[in-house]
C-alpha cells in the first residue's frame, strides 16, 4: 500500500505576527509549537491492484528515463511536505526555491488591471498578439536594457519567462550538439539538454551526465571556469549573476568567454535574469562585450525584478549577426520555433511589463530589489558571524554557504529537521555544488530574521 499526501494550500501562511513575539524554538528539541498556522494533512491511499494493467504500444522517450529522481525544486517541496506531516504544528520557513514573496508594486498591477478590464469592452478587446511580443514592449526592453549596444527591437522576443525560452532554444539547437554548463548552475540547462538527447547516460560515481562539459566554478577560481582547460562545445550555458553561487562575472572574464566562443565557433546562451541586482561595475548584459552579438544569445525575465514569478513575462535577444555554420540566421529558426510552439505572452502580462519599464515602475522595482538585498545582507552577516565561508549576496539574492566535507543533502536535512527552515542543497545544482547550501533572500523580513535566529541557535 502506497500513500500520497497533499497539503491544504490554505494551511501555508507565509507571514505571521507571531514572529515578533517570543517563541519556544530549541535546536535540540525541534518539535516546537508556534502560535498561528496549523497544518491539516489529507491522506489518499492508492494500490497497485486499482491501477489498470493495460499498456499502449508507444515506447517511452528514452531520454526521459535518463533524468535522475525529480527535478530539484519539486523534490525539495516533497521533502518539505513530508516534514510538515511529521511536525504539523511547526512554522516552516522557506528560503529554498527562488520564489519572490513581496507584493508587486501597485503602479504595475494597476496597469495590468486596466488592461484586463479593457478586455471586457469592444474597444479594448484583443485576441492573439504577435508571437514575438507587442512592439511597444520590445522597444522599451531594448531602450531600457540594451541602449547603445546595437540591439534592435526585432532582435528581442518577449515570452512567458526565461525558463521556457531555455527549452525553446534547445529545440532550435536539436539533439546533435554538444554543450557546456557552469558547475554549479541552474538545473534547467542540464535537464533540458538530457530531454533533447544531447547527453549520454548519468554517471553515478561522477554525479554527472556524459557528453556534457561541466565547467567547474569554485571559490578558488573566483567562480569563473579555467577556459584553457575546457574543450570546445557547440553551446555554452552561462548565467551571471550566477544561480546558485551569486557570483557575477567581470568585464575581463566575459571578454575571455566571448573570445573563447569566437575561437571555437560556439554559441553562448547567457542568462541575465538577476542583472538588476548587480551593484558594482560588472556587465549587466553579454552584449556590453565587443563581438558578443556574433556568438551570444541573452535571455532574461521580470520574475525576480517585479515579482512576476506567477505573472510570467521574460524575453530573449537573438542578434541578427548570430549565424549557424551554414550562414543561416539563428534568429530565423528561433522565430519559427516561437511561432510554432507559442502564441505570445499574455497581453495583460505585457501591460505589466510596460509599466515595469516606466520611470515609476523602474523606481518601484529597484525598491523591491533593494529590500531583497537587505535580506541577503542579514543572511550573510548571520553565517559570517558563525564562522562559515560565505559567498554571493552582493550581486544576487542568493547566499552560498560552505560546509566542508559534508553532504549537501545531509546539511539540508539537518537544517530542516532542527530549525524548520527550507534551504537548497548545493549538489542539486551539479557536482560542483557538493558541500554547499544555497539560502534564498526571497522572504518576508520577519521570516528571514526568525530563520537567522534559528541558524544562530543551531550553529552557535
Amino acid at each position: 500500500m502506497a500513500a500520497t499526501h497533499s497539503l491544504s494550500s490554505a494551511a501555508l501562511s507565509s507571514s505571521s505576527s507571531s514572529f515578533f513575539s517570543h517563541s519556544s524554538f530549541n535546536a535540540k528539541n525541534p518539535k516546537v509549537s508556534f502560535p498561528g498556522t496549523r497544518f491539516r494533512v489529507k491522506c489518499v491511499a492508492t494500490s497497485q491492484d486499482s491501477m489498470t494493467a493495460y499498456k499502449t504500444s508507444v515506447p517511452r522517450n528514452a531520454n526521459m528515463a535518463k533524468l535522475q529522481a525529480g527535478y530539484l525544486f519539486p523534490e525539495i517541496a516533497r521533502r518539505r511536505n513530508a516534514h510538515l506531516q511529521k511536525y504539523p504544528d511547526a512554522k516552516v520557513i522557506s528560503l529554498g526555491i527562488g520564489d519572490t514573496t513581496e507584493p508587486i508594486p501597485e503602479v504595475i498591477t494597476s496597469a495590468m488591471a486596466k488592461r484586463s478590464h479593457a478586455l471586457s469592452t469592444l474597444e479594448g478587446y484583443s485576441g492573439y498578439g504577435a508571437e514575438q511580443g507587442e512592439k511597444p514592449v520590445r522597444a522599451l526592453i531594448g531602450k531600457t536594457f540594451y541602449s547603445g549596444l546595437g540591439i534592435e527591437e526585432d532582435d528581442i522576443f518577449v515570452s512567458d519567462g526565461a525558463k521556457c525560452d531555455i527549452t525553446r532554444l534547445q529545440l532550435v539547437f536539436g539533439s546533435n550538439v554538444s554543450m557546456a554548463v557552469q558547475d554549479p548552475s541552474y538545473p534547467a540547462y542540464v535537464d533540458s539538454s538530457v530531454i533533447l538527447g544531447q547527453t549520454g547516460q548519468y554517471e553515478k560515481d561522477a554525479e554527472k551526465y556524459s557528453n556534457i562539459e561541466y565547467m567547474r566554478c569554485t571559490p578558488e577560481n573566483g567562480f569563473f571556469p579555467d577556459l584553457t582547460k575546457i574543450p570546445r562545445t557547440d553551446i555554452i550555458f552561462f548565467c551571471s549573476p550566477n544561480n546558485p553561487t551569486g557570483s557575477s562575472a567581470t568585464r575581463e572574464q566575459l571578454t575571455q568567454l566571448v573570445q573563447f566562443a569566437k575561437k571555437n565557433g560556439s554559441i553562448i546562451v547567457y542568462d541575465s535574469a538577476y542583472a538588476m541586482y548587480i551593484s558594482d561595475d560588472n556587465p549587466r548584459s553579454i552584449f556590453e562585450i565587443p563581438g558578443a552579438k556574433e556568438v551570444a544569445i541573452e535571455t532574461s525575465s521580470f520574475s525576480k525584478y517585479a515579482g512576476f514569478t506567477g505573472v510570467r513575462l521574460g524575453w530573449t535577444v537573438v542578434p541578427k549577426e548570430l549565424m549557424f555554420s551554414d550562414g543561416f540566421p539563428v534568429a530565423k529558426d528561433f522565430n519559427r520555433i516561437v511561432c510554432t510552439c507559442f502564441n505570445g505572452a499574455s497581453n495583460i502580462a505585457q501591460a505589466g511589463g510596460l509599466a515595469c519599464l516606466s520611470p515609476e515602475g523602474l523606481e518601484a522595482m529597484r525598491g523591491v530589489i533593494g529590500f531583497y538585498k537587505e535580506n541577503t545582507s542579514i543572511i550573510m552577516d548571520t553565517f559570517n558571524s558563525l564562522g562559515f565561508n560565505v559567498y554571493g549576496g552582493k550581486n544576487a539574492p542568493y547566499v552560498w554557504v560552505r560546509f566542508p566535507g559534508r553532504s549537501s543533502w545531509d546539511v539540508f536535512a539537518e537544517i530542516l529537521e532542527k530549525t524548520h527552515v527550507v534551504t537548497t542543497p548545493g549538489s542539486g545544482f551539479g557536482p560542483g555544488g557538493e558541500g554547499f547550501i544555497r539560502v534564498s533572500a526571497f522572504g518576508h523580513r520577519e521570516n528571514v530574521l526568525e530563520a537567522c535566529r534559528r541558524f544562530r541557535q543551531l550553529y552557535k
